[in-house]
């Protein structure tokens, strides 16, 4: 078995978004060690809960790699109906924080890696018919007990309507299913672009009309909504009310908006908030979790609640799945450290 991460290949963060595409590790043979129990996926039958989101895996090679280092739950990371360009270097960013709770407005940029980074890449998509054709690949060599997870993104256009943005969004949906996407995972939030795509956890009304278009498309395709930082429990309340009849499930939480400043004292990033990503997240994530699963259990409308945010052992899996999670997906720690599932799963079988 494989045991020094020294030797294994991860994401380099002092290389761009498209030459780490271009580079990514082949799959590896390790010894992975069984999650102990039975677990599903939105009622499929998966190997175990962990997952990783859809930030480090820019393509199916990256997908199959860490489907051979313990994760069953593998997320594509979000295309679009045409090609975005990255936002330019950095795109993770060590900073300087405790645990985060929403109210933060200023952190540090570390040199070194601590556990949290500000995460800026922008939802970068390519071609249609590159990614189109990569899932399908991707779906073909991944075991029947493993899902393949495609998060997709409608692109809202300067003057373009509600309609259009939903349209977007579903057009991209039925491509993924269509290549093999075995669940859809809508983004509702990403706090690094301005425009509604972003923010469309924020309002009810509109997140309702594009989920419903994304289910008109998919038809009984699993699917999940991907949403941001909530801390009230109306405005989670209003969301649920607006999509529930139409997702099967809810991924949170997509990171926690803070402004960065270098060892200067310059606000990074043009000013732009960017999401913090990692063990700083966690607290607060898992908090949103049990506040959703609290909300549906009083209306008695379950949904199935994906975790994510800075879990990075056995001890944090068993938080999210305290607080009513399915599953726990993984980005920061399995980036850091790609050995960190079997290192879960191998704690889990102590």
């Amino acid at each position: 078995m494989t045991t020094a991460t020294s030797i294994l290949p991860r994401y380099d963060v002092s290389r761009d978004y498209r030459w780490n595409y271009d580079h990514a590790p082949e799959a590896v043979e390790v010894d992975v060690l069984s999650m102990p129990g039975e677990w599903t996926f939105l009622g499929r039958k998966v190997a175990s809960p962990l997952g990783v989101p859809a930030g480090p895996l820019l393509n199916g090679k990256w997908i199959l790699y860490y489907a051979s280092l313990g994760f069953d739950v593998l997320t594509y990371k979000t295309v679009r109906s045409s090609y975005r360009e990255c936002y330019p270097l950095p795109n993770l960013l060590p900073v300087r924080t405790q645990q985060l709770r929403g109210g933060e407005h200023v952190l540090d940029a570390e040199e070194r890696m601590s556990g949290s980074w500000a995460v800026s890449f922008g939802m970068p998509s390519m071609d249609p018919d590159v990614w189109r054709r990569d899932i399908e690949w991707t779906r073909a060599r991944l075991r029947s007990d493993q899902v393949l997870s495609v998060s997709v993104v409608g692109t809202a256009q300067p003057g373009g309507t509600l309609d259009e943005l939903a349209d977007d969004y579903a057009l991209c949906a039925r491509w993924a299913v269509e290549s093999g996407a075995d669940c859809i995972e809508t983004n509702f939030s990403c706090p690094n672009v301005c425009s509604r795509d972003g923010h469309l956890y924020q309002e009810p009304t509109p997140a309702g009309v594009v989920a419903q278009r994304v289910r008109e498309a998919i038809g009984a395709t699993p699917y999940l909504l991907k949403i941001g930082h909530f801390t009230e429990s109306d405005s989670a309340s209003q969301l649920l009310k607006a999509v529930s009849r139409y997702v099967d499930g809810l991924a949170m939480t997509n990171s926690v908006a803070a402004t960065v400043r270098d060892a200067a004292g310059n606000v990074m990033f043009d000013g732009q908030k960017r999401g913090i990503c990692g063990d700083a997240t966690r607290e607060a994530s898992v908090s949103q979790v049990r506040m959703f699963a609290e909300i549906m259990e009083e209306w008695g409308r379950p949904l199935a609640l994906i975790g994510v945010g800075g879990a990075s052992s056995a001890a944090h899996v068993d938080e999210y799945l305290d607080a009513g999670a399915e599953a726990v997906h993984i980005a920061t720690a399995a980036i850091v450290d790609p050995l960190v599932g079997c290192r879960i799963l191998t704690e889990f079988n102590a």
